[in-house]
């Protein structure tokens, strides 16, 4: 009888693909397929489908507000959306009967919708939301004593998609804190891989920390959706639950791991120099692989609801990684091992992370989870939105790229306009509108991105359309196939959005058969508005007040070189003897993080513009990199003192840490940023008179890490220099 051996791969792609249907993404694309779709199912079996349209319609505009947050912020944006939704609607139903009020309304209200960016991506989606009630209205054939009646069906379906989405969070309140946290471990799993080829001498180290601080991107915006959802809710912060407590608990431990694997971090390409003939690497590669797919299982666990046990007992590989450095150390005499013992001890911390969250899921007592209840105030660690009116005004100048962006679409929303009613009408010329809404965005290479997205994608689904059209005849079937391309747009819009756009437009096709409107012609509509709609916002994102992202990357710079400097100063006070707050040490390092991945964003997207526009792109790079070498190197430090008793370091160290924050403010200065404050006694950094004690191997360790912070500083205020010139 033939042993059936499981294969990794397939067993690694069957985890993905499970790992999606538990996902946020599809959760996401059923509740607003469900929410959408139900008026015009319901008001079908009655004869009214053309009411039932229309609350769909509604209720499709305030999907655009739902996005993953705390469900009282979908509640007061879903709230003030559908007073805009109703005033919208009004308002363009009676200026669509004059077209010079039709122009104007467009401009103007695509100017101030535009403009609530300044509020935030939750308020931006509000102002989309209400321009899509604009584009749909003027694509309505109202009498004008019907205009109230058909604003207030989209408004009665705008209130029906809010009142159903903030009853399937109450239902299912820790759902969605779930999802996003299973995510957000997800994308640590992938960090760590990208971490783990560090240690493989074949891996070019440059293109290593190109992925690196892209994989940074995406771990920095889910920690903060799972940041907002989880220290934002009631449910999650006040509730004394287990439910609640495991949540927190992981998500806390979790960017202690996070911190630990940045902690794993040293100057590889001298340790590959020194031990790669010893097995070291290979074998801490390996073990950091084995640790990302534990990593994955916990992620699936959490995404799954499901009390998996660990899969994997690292113990005898950890112990064949301390063999390894033993009988390095006995070979390489002129190489201390020091390090490799360093990096062993990261690497058990970060076990033992991985076991804590293995614990909250499966112990059967909440007595750990009380226990490991920290005294964190857990606010301090969300930012909170200001909506003063002031913010709003204050914006009004060329000097705001809110501004440029809110000009930009409402200058080109009037061409677009002009063109749909005189250049190239037609009967759905509103989808011309539609696509310059949904594809301008602030900056240029966002708008690059969604038009390439957006173009593809109608062209590749208009073609899947026409085969479905040719194909399929059944109504039945056709339903079913519409249903399913439905779930597929709306669960791929924020995961892949060339994805959702071949999704969503055969899904409009056969919707627009099943209301009269069919035939290939609308096919050809549809691309060909797409087509003019792209072009249009392509040539106004480069022509028409753009913003390049070297105008702004120099604030990135200022702010991530403070929040290093700040960083580096609570490790100083660390080491200078002084018991520093958990709280205001880990409100630093997140501030390294978040500023390290705006920073990264940033650079990202200065690679997508023009050539031209790329100024200083090489180094913008390096610095992008020192950076990360240096919070990482700071974080490796922070990793072997905290949570331990203060111990005082050597008077050497302290001048070390003193001399680096002094380099850091400086370029932080060069940049008109703050300065962070490292203010200790003057005989701390004083040599000891009397007898002198020799150096531990610790403290040698300590001064090597601290020096090359300080090398690195030094880079740093060289490279700002460099860019500023």
């Amino acid at each position: 009888m033939a042993l059936s051996i499981p294969n990794p791969i397939n067993d690694s792609q069957q985890r993905e693909v499970k790992s999606f249907f538990y996902s946020q993404y599809f959760s996401d694309g059923l509740r607003y397929t469900a929410g959408i779709l139900f008026p015009s199912l319901a008001f079908l079996q009655f004869g009214l489908l053309d009411v039932g349209f229309t609350l769909s319609l509604g209720a499709l505009c305030m999907s655009v507000i739902d996005s993953p947050g705390p469900v009282i912020h979908k509640r007061n944006a879903m709230g003030l959306g559908n007073v805009c939704l109703f005033l919208v609607s009004l308002i363009t139903g009676f200026a669509r009967l004059n077209i010079i009020a039709l122009g104007v309304e467009i401009t103007l209200f695509s100017f101030l919708f535009s403009l609530l960016i300044v509020y935030g991506n939750r308020a931006a989606s509000v102002g989309t939301a209400a321009l899509l009630a604009m584009v749909f209205m003027m694509g309505k054939d109202t009498h004008p004593n019907e205009v109230l009646q058909v604003s207030l069906t989209l408004l009665a379906g705008g209130v029906w998609y809010m009142l159903f989405s903030l009853l399937f969070f109450r239902i299912r309140p820790y759902r969605a804190a779930q999802q996003t946290l299973g995510e957000s471990i997800g994308d640590i799993a992938k960090f760590l891989r990208i971490k783990a080829d560090f240690y493989d001498v074949n891996t070019d180290i440059d293109e290593n920390y190109r992925k690196l601080v892209a994989q940074q991107v995406h771990v920095s915006i889910h920690q903060d959706a799972v940041r907002e959802i989880l220290f934002k809710s009631r449910i999650t912060v006040k509730e004394s639950t287990n439910a609640s407590r495991i949540l927190v608990l992981t998500f806390v431990d979790l960017v202690d791991m996070f911190e630990q694997v940045m902690a794993t971090h040293y100057d590889y390409g001298h340790i590959r120099e020194n031990f790669k003939d010893t097995g070291v690497l290979a074998a801490v590669n390996k073990i950091i692989y084995k640790m990302a797919d534990e990593v994955d299982n916990v992620a699936f666990m959490v995404l799954s609801n499901l009390r998996n046990k660990r899969v994997l007992d690292l113990s005898k590989d950890l112990e064949h990684i301390k063999q390894l450095i033993d009988e390095a150390r006995t070979k390489n005499n002129s190489a201390s091992t020091l390090v490799l013992k360093k990096i062993l001890i990261n690497i058990r911390a970060l076990n033992q992370k991985i076991h804590n969250i293995y614990d909250y899921y499966n112990s059967s007592s909440s007595k750990l989870l009380f226990e490991n209840k920290g005294k964190i105030e857990y606010s301090k660690f969300v930012t909170h939105q200001d909506y003063a009116a002031h913010i709003f005004s204050d914006n009004l100048s060329m000097n705001s790229s809110a501004f440029k962006h809110a000009l930009r679409v409402s200058l080109v929303c009037f061409v677009g306009f002009v063109i749909a009613k005189f250049i190239a009408p037609s009967h759905h010329s509103y989808w011309i509108l539609l696509t310059i809404i949904v594809i301008l965005k602030p900056g240029f290479s966002l708008s690059k991105e969604r038009n390439y997205h957006r173009l593809i994608g109608t062209i590749v689904g208009g073609l899947i359309g026409v085969l479905i059209l040719a194909l399929v005849n059944n109504n039945n079937v056709l339903f079913g196939l519409m249903v399913v391309l439905m779930i597929g747009t709306y669960s791929f819009t924020r995961l892949n959005y060339i994805v959702s756009v071949i999704f969503m437009t055969p899904f409009v096709l056969i919707m627009l058969k099943f209301i009269g409107i069919g035939g290939y012609n609308i096919v050809q509509e549809r691309i060909l508005d797409t087509i003019i709609g792209s072009s249009v916002a392509f040539i106004a994102s480069y022509f028409v007040f753009p913003s390049w992202e070297f105008e702004q990357i120099k604030e990135n710079l200022r702010d991530v070189i403070h929040a290093n400097a700040n960083y580096l100063a609570k490790i100083g006070y660390s080491i200078a003897g002084n018991n520093i707050d958990v709280t205001e040490y880990k409100l630093a390092r997140k501030d390294v993080f978040v500023q390290s991945a705006n920073l990264s964003a940033a650079f990202q997207r200065m690679t997508s513009e023009p050539k031209s526009k790329q100024i200083k792109i090489k180094d913008v790079h390096k610095f992008v990199v020192l950076n990360h070498i240096l919070s990482s190197y700071t974080a490796t430090i922070a990793a072997s003192i905290m949570g331990k008793p203060a111990r005082r370091a050597r008077p050497e160290a302290i001048r070390s840490v003193k001399k680096s924050i002094a380099l850091l403010n400086d370029a932080s200065k060069k940049l008109f940023g703050p300065v962070a404050e490292f203010k200790i006694e003057k005989q701390l950094t004083d040599e000891p008179s009397g007898e002198i004690t020799m150096p531990s191997a610790d403290d040698n360790l300590l001064k090597e890490q601290l020096d090359f912070i300080n090398k690195i500083s030094n880079d740093v205020i060289k490279i700002t220099d460099s860019i500023l010139q």
